[in-house]
């Protein structure tokens, strides 16, 4: 019988012993204090581990068979609905007897009170399956739980002895975790992709205080959904140095769709304009909505929308960065199995060396991946419920505020990281096994070309490579402007160890750890001498202003942008080393896949560095002539 985590011996690592589960279930359970719940930590994990076990098994027999069936048919609209495969219905009709969507809900909502870890977890089972199934799935549980965090950071949620009373959207909920509907997240319109300064959706309150929304939104997954979080302009624009003109003046909605009545008969509130014909992903619905004064809930207040935003994309990258992992499982292990099977030359094609070569490749790329990404879930899980945690028990806070500084900070350097190395990794793997299959590959028979198609969205949706890219840089970047000190001392430590650790995995580490920090101290070296050769035409007195406090990213950081990827990739590489490093420290037999992992990581790190030092004055140079020619000739035409 076929088992989706009883045959990945990385991914039952996690569960058995590479998650630190006493903290994640002590937050969870809120101190196990709950007689419904487990009493022991050991008896939580045994619960988390029956689950993915089961969900392993479902993913295997279930949803994997039923994936072709799913392709073909696709997601077309009849009647201003969208309609996809039976198959489609019959696994969420499994899903919802199976009670998954009720997985990270708490007890008191009628949920199972499972960690997001564990999700993430089923994430990977499931895309490893297929994909379009996993990110259909993620809209329900998982747009529930947001309507609960929601309601509990704008306090419209009400705690008695650590325990739930009552909350905002309860039979909103109660509706999702029964499989009757769904959420979905609303964000990019015609004009306005990653640059949500340009959204013109607006949100408009009557004299009565009940808000509407008006506006079109694209690109919306699952968007045939009944609940949506729309973002939404709720201040009108000023002049350019308005801050309402941008992202303080987006505000959070939730708008309901349709309305039912007692006999199911649906009344559409929002338009479903059309589901995209799309490369990849055909059993996953893309929708365009058009949003006429539809009514709408006001989440928090107006002007949050962005910060509301953000709360939803960390999980939402974390969850993509797992989404991929199962791909890339889904990609090494056709084409190993095809590869172990097919003859040429005397022997099968996995016994040829580069073939070999791609396959270790592939698998040692996994487990790094796999490592980062149970890292940043398990941070990010333990600051979203440290945040939480303050409000049931305030007398806490400054033990919980402490924490929670301690895992924000981990999960903000790796999301990025994860999102960008793991989408870009999805593509790279599924192309490698297209080719491993050869002229098969080229065919719709062995499914190597689907999983390509649709890996191809990975470094697109819930921001792009680019974007994750630039805020791993600003982010890397602005820590040090902000903490010299600091960073001078932490590549001290770095050189240091790379000499004199007695560890000789820690010194190769080390040695990492040196290159990403001197790449980072070359890009601070390049801004700083062009932020100076920009003043010296200013007063002298002006000097101190413009050089320490007056930075504009757009116009100071260039050479940065330009190495943004590079500076991702090695910052990447270095961190999973990190993680690979402490678990080896903690389990022996993990130290083999970190060895496998550095051979990997060392050259190309150099290489990184080396694109970073040496590389993109001339585009730069070319760049700035074109502007001044573009500048010259406006003013002559005025």
């Amino acid at each position: 019988m076929a088992n989706y985590l009883e045959d990945n011996d990385d991914l039952l690592f996690y569960l058995d012993k590479g998650i630190d589960w006493g903290p994640l279930v002590e937050i969870t359970e809120r101190g196990l204090r709950d007689e419904d719940g487990p009493k022991s930590v050991g008896e939580a994990v045994e619960l988390y581990r029956d689950i993915a076990t089961m969900v392993g098994k479902f993913a295997a027999e279930e949803v994997a068979p039923r994936a072709k069936a799913i392709e073909t048919a696709g997601v077309v609209v009849v009647d201003g609905e969208a309609v996809g495969a039976p198959e489609l219905d019959e696994l969420f009709e499994r899903i919802r007897e199976l009670d998954l969507h009720r997985l990270n809900v708490p007890r008191e909502l009628d949920g199972m009170n499972c960690p997001l870890l564990l999700y993430f977890v089923v994430c990977e089972l499931m895309a490893r399956a297929d994909v379009s199934v996993m990110a259909h799935h993620g809209f329900h549980g998982g747009m529930a739980l947001a309507m609960l965090i929601f309601s509990i950071r704008e306090g419209s949620t009400t705690f008695e002895n650590h325990r739930i009373v009552e909350t905002r959207f309860a039979e909103e909920i109660e509706e999702i975790l029964s499989g009757r509907a769904w959420g979905c997240m609303d964000i990019t319109e015609p004009d306005a992709g990653s640059d949500m300064a340009r959204l013109r959706t607006v949100g408009e309150q009557d004299a009565d205080g009940n808000w509407f929304v008006t506006g079109q939104k694209i690109f919306i997954t699952s968007g045939h959904g009944k609940y949506h979080f729309v973002i939404a302009r709720t201040e009108k624009p000023g002049d350019g140095s308005d801050p309402m003109a941008g992202l303080d003046g987006l505000s959070m909605f939730l708008v309901p769709a349709y309305t039912e009545d007692e006999h199911g008969n649906r009344t559409r509130i929002v338009t479903l304009d059309r589901a995209e014909e799309k490369l990849g992903h055909h059993g996953s619905c893309t929708a365009a909505l058009t949003f006429d004064r539809a009514p709408a809930h006001l989440l928090g207040k107006r002007g949050e929308g962005f910060k509301y935003m953000l709360q939803l994309m960390n999980n939402a990258r974390l969850g993509v960065g797992f989404e991929s992992i199962g791909l890339c499982e889904a990609a090494y292990r056709l084409a190993r199995d095809y590869a172990a099977e097919r003859p040429s030359m005397g022997k099968t094609i996995d016994q040829h060396e580069m073939i070999a070569d791609y396959l270790d490749q592939m698998r040692t790329e996994i487990q790094g991946l796999r490592a980062l990404a149970m890292y940043g879930g398990f941070h990010e899980e333990m600051a979203a419920k440290l945040d939480i945690a303050i409000q049931i028990e305030p007398e806490r806070r400054r033990e919980f505020e402490r924490l929670q500084r301690r895992h924000k900070s981990a999960s903000r350097r790796v999301t990025p990281l994860i999102k960008y190395l793991a989408a870009e990794k999805a593509v790279e793997m599924a192309r490698r096994s297209v080719q491993i299959h050869g002229g098969n590959g080229y065919t719709t028979e062995y499914g190597a070309e689907k999983l390509l198609r649709d890996a191809m969205v990975m470094p697109i949706y819930e921001g792009t490579s680019q974007i994750q890219a630039l805020m791993a840089m600003k982010d890397t970047l602005g820590g040090i402007i902000k903490a010299p000190q600091e960073f001078v001392k932490r590549l001290a430590q770095a050189r240091w160890r790379a000499l004199s650790a007695r560890d000789a995995h820690e010194r190769r580490v080390a040695k990492l750890q040196v290159l990403g920090l001197d790449a980072q101290q070359h890009l601070m070296r390049r801004t700083a001498t062009d932020k100076l050769r920009a003043v010296q035409d200013r007063p002298l007195t002006e000097w101190p202003q413009a050089f320490l406090k007056d930075w504009d990213p757009k116009r100071d950081f260039s050479y940065a942008m330009l190495h943004a990827e590079h500076l991702t990739q090695l910052l990447a590489d270095v961190a999973i080393c990190e993680v690979l490093l402490e678990q080896a420290h903690a389990h022996p037999e993990r130290i083999e896949v970190l060895e496998r992992y550095l051979e990997r990581a060392e050259p190309r790190a150099r290489h990184q560095y080396d694109l970073i030092v040496n590389t993109g004055q001339g585009l730069l140079e070319r760049l700035a002539l074109r502007t001044r020619e573009r500048d010259d000739s406006a003013r002559a035409a005025q």
